[in-house]
């Protein structure tokens, strides 16, 4: 993989969708690309009627009229239990972590300016599962330890690439080339930790490292809600600057962006994303690498849009985790073996086409 030369920004440069809308009372334009708020919107429908359409689906199937009595909390005890603690928390916890994935993959690929720079190729992934697992299985930590253990090993992860990564200056090739062999070291690191932890607590932990959002709580889902409040902020602000990486650094810089410091808020934003969903379902592959490069291709704009990103790993997670339920009913499968599936497809599909462009 190769990146691609520095454009040129002209008016020219963005998609004919686009249209400029001058703020009332302000000197600044916005930016509304109408293809990509369309698929954005389509994307975000989509997800939410696969997330209730599977609050029917189970050991004991529901109607619709059901599942809306119980949303509305007249439904009897057995049936609003089934559908508001066992299925409404997983399917929310589907929604938000696919969206935060999404994100993170949106802004690892951006960074590197490569289809392939997901956490889960770079490594960040695997850094938040050593920090779980540390917290997990060695100082047998609460939820909470769990959390805080993935968020820590997922920014000492990040902290070890980017320092190692930034001699001679920063390039995404060389970024993902270190992250890969972090991983590496790191999934060693993982195994060992599970090979002399006692039997039970390493089954429950690798079982959890594949994974999975079968036991999925409120607690769970609060935890990626709260990461999600914290960094959408923060994406906004910085998400005209992120818009300008693709041009290339020189033109970035002509428009005022602090490129270093951009670079470096992306990679905590990602990181925060990456661990909150992995301190809870464990590390979700393909997520962050597959929703990216299929909403650019939706959207033509030519760069990642982040919101039609944040629907599609929306809608790609809970689809993935309908078909982990029901593919070998009544058995459950973590939804990190559907996800790897269609990850892995795409990823050979994606190597091909890459092959066949370098060729031509």
């Amino acid at each position: 993989m190769t990146q691609t030369p520095t454009k040129q920004l002209t008016a020219a440069s963005w998609p004919a969708s686009t249209r400029f809308l001058k703020i009332p009372g302000s000197r600044h334009t916005l930016r509304v690309n109408l293809r990509s708020l369309t698929v954005t919107v389509t994307l975000a429908v989509l997800a939410l009627a696969v997330g209730f359409w599977s609050l029917t689906i189970g050991d004991s199937t529901l109607n619709f009229s059901d599942v809306l009595a119980a949303l509305r909390g007249q439904a009897d005890d057995g049936i609003y239990r089934v559908v508001v603690h066992w299925r409404l928390s997983r399917i929310t916890l589907a929604l938000l972590g696919g969206a935060a994935l999404a994100l993170s993959g949106a802004l690892f690929q951006t960074l590197t300016n490569n289809p392939l720079g997901s956490p889960d190729i770079i490594g960040f992934n695997t850094g938040a599962y050593t920090g779980a697992l540390i917290g997990m299985l060695v100082f047998q930590t609460s939820h909470t330890g769990s959390v805080l253990g993935a968020m820590l090993g997922g920014l000492f992860t990040a902290a070890m690439i980017y320092l190692l990564a930034l001699r001679k200056g920063l390039t995404g090739f060389r970024l993902i080339v270190i992250g890969i062999g972090i991983s590496a070291l790191l999934g060693s690191i993982n195994t060992y930790l599970l090979l002399t932890a006692k039997l039970e607590s390493a089954v429950s932990a690798a079982i959890w490292g594949a994974g999975s959002i079968n036991t999925a709580t409120w607690a769970d889902v609060l935890t990626v809600a709260v990461v999600l409040l914290v960094c959408l902020p923060f994406l906004a602000r910085l998400s005209g600057d992120i818009s300008m990486l693709p041009f290339g650094d020189d033109v970035a810089i002509s428009r005022g962006v602090q490129v270093d410091r951009l670079r470096r808020w992306m990679i905590l934003l990602a990181v925060a994303l990456t661990a909150g969903v992995v301190s809870v379902a464990g590390p979700i592959a393909f997520i962050a690498l597959v929703a990216p490069q299929i909403a650019v291709r939706m959207t033509k704009t030519g760069t990642i849009p982040l919101p039609a990103s944040a629907m599609l790993g929306a809608l790609l997670l809970v689809t993935s985790d309908l078909i982990s339920r029901t593919i070998v009913a009544p058995t459950q499968l973590p939804v990190g073996t559907v996800t790897v599936v269609v990850g892995g497809c795409y990823l050979v599909w994606l190597l091909i086409n890459q092959s066949r462009k370098n060729r031509a």
